[in-house]
């Protein structure tokens, strides 16, 4: 029996053709991106809900403020203050304009915290920034030493220089806290005597142009980041080093903790110093948290300390109860200077902070 099918000639054009829908979309997609070669570098200075002010051409007669927002590809990356970027669009700066921040550019430093020692995200603070500010009072709020060190712990791993700067010291002699810090190669700036050259600023901290100088000296030709907790007069050093007029405030009397003034982090020209020279001015902060931070890289930051865990047992957690742990021995040979008991105390405080919360919980039955 023959097949009629294949008897039939039939008589095809393009007409008869159908294409099944594609059910992703009509038009193939691709990976690949547009490399946006015509994209003008931007340095961000700002990030206000969704929109970044970036200085463009820089250090130029054209410079100018860009307004933009970020692009689809980039909504997932955390852009901050420091960062460098690629802007495409209206980059004119011109009012109502909006330009769109395409590109994120290699960072060279990137100062990063957690909310906590055991929470797993890290929160990115600046970029870019040369050198790390840290602020405390003598007195009114108290230094916290926990806080200083976690600081610097943060500024080495991120390979960033530190700086410690002390204000209100007409309240008290800070001979103490530069003590514990001595054995550390870490620049430390006070105020003068009490009441010496003093100038009383809007919320009554006291200002010592000498301290100003001393800093600004320090901060000239770098991008540098002011750290330190509310109260403690650091947005009152800016507002003298860049002549911004950045809110101050004083201190609680009832808790003896500062008021947050500044929301955002800002970065603002130094004027009379070479180019490149910025400050990037934080909001003050309560905790500075390390869960993104290795234990061995705690302990190295620690100088006077790091040596010795050469000598501890592999896998030494070197909290107290650690056996065989070196840094004890070392301690007491003096290796550490007379502060030596002090930092090793505040040392097993950062590391085992994180082991204490989970007891905390287990004994609360959380």
């Amino acid at each position: 029996m023959s097949n009629r099918r294949n008897s039939v000639d039939y008589d095809w054009d393009e007409s008869d053709v159908r294409v099944r829908a594609n059910k992703k979309g009509t038009r193939p997609r691709t990976k690949e991106r547009p490399a946006f070669e015509d994209a003008e570098t931007g340095r961000v200075v700002t990030v206000d809900r969704g929109r970044y002010t970036a200085v463009v051409a820089e250090d130029t007669d054209d410079e100018r403020l860009v307004t933009a927002v970020r692009a689809k590809a980039l909504r997932r990356t955390p852009v901050v203050a420091g960062d460098l970027v690629g802007l495409v669009g209206d980059t004119t700066g011109a009012p109502d304009t909006l330009a769109r921040l395409v590109r994120l550019e290699d960072r060279r430093t990137l100062l990063r915290r957690s909310a906590d020692d055991t929470d797993p995200v890290e929160r990115v603070v600046v970029a870019n920034t040369d050198q790390l500010v840290i602020v405390v009072a003598a007195a009114d709020p108290e230094p916290r030493t926990g806080f200083i060190d976690r600081s610097l712990v943060a500024a080495y791993d991120a390979g960033i220089e530190p700086l410690l700067c002390i204000t209100k010291t007409d309240l008290r002699d800070p001979a103490w806290l530069i003590e514990h810090y001595r054995a550390l190669d870490l620049t430390v700036l006070t105020s003068g005597p009490a009441g010496a050259g003093s100038e009383a600023s809007d919320d009554s901290l006291p200002l010592d142009p000498a301290l100003v100088q001393q800093l600004r000296e320090h901060v000239d030709g770098k991008v540098s980041t002011m750290l330190g907790h509310s109260g403690v007069g650091k947005s009152t050093l800016v507002n003298a080093l860049t002549g911004a007029d950045r809110a101050t405030g004083g201190v609680n009397a009832v808790t003896g903790r500062g008021r947050h003034t500044s929301s955002s982090a800002l970065a603002l020209r130094v004027p009379d110093t070479g180019p490149g020279t910025w400050i990037i001015d934080t909001p003050g902060v309560r905790s500075f948290g390390l869960a993104h931070v290795d234990p061995d890289r705690i302990v190295e930051s620690f100088d006077e300390l790091g040596e010795a865990i050469a000598d501890c047992p592999k896998g030494c957690t070197h909290l107290a109860d650690a056996v065989g742990c070196a840094l004890d021995a070392w301690v007491a040979d003096g290796h550490a200077g007379e502060a030596g008991p002090a930092r090793l105390e505040s040392l097993r405080r950062l590391l085992g902070s994180g082991r204490d919360e989970e007891q905390n919980e287990k004994h609360l039955g959380r």
